[in-house]
């Protein structure tokens, strides 16, 4: 993308169909599971925030897509995310490697607990 998008939309309308489809298919997945969050725009990355704080960030890159949970998510879970190539912060993965919606849906659940109970 060369120029930043201003909105989620604008920036899944830049992708191509396969990276759009599956960002779609995270995006719909954290909806359905917190039905009140906020979508914006920050640090160029479409996020989902949940009581004013941000829940997820989302992106896709060239090679791979990237899933930004909290870092306390990704340490719960890191028995689960052993096949994906992580960070404290970050989980990538491609379209041959998905992350499975009872994965997103654990990790989007974690992250909600931890907002939930003020953790900072």
């Amino acid at each position: 993308m060369g120029e930043r998008a201003r909105s989620v939309e604008d920036y899944l309308g830049a992708l191509e169909p396969a990276y759009r489809a599956e960002l779609e298919r995270i995006r719909a997945l954290v909806k359905d599971l917190v039905p009140d969050t906020e979508e914006t725009m920050s640090y160029g990355m479409p996020t989902l925030k949940y009581r004013n704080r941000a829940l997820v960030y989302f992106t896709a890159s060239k090679n791979h897509m990237s899933f930004y949970p909290s870092s306390w998510a990704i340490e719960e879970l890191k028995d689960q995310l052993k096949h994906y190539k992580t960070t404290e912060h970050v989980i990538q993965f491609t379209l041959d490697k998905t992350l499975p919606d009872r994965l997103v849906e654990e990790l989007v659940r974690v992250h909600v607990r931890e907002i939930d109970a003020n953790r900072q």
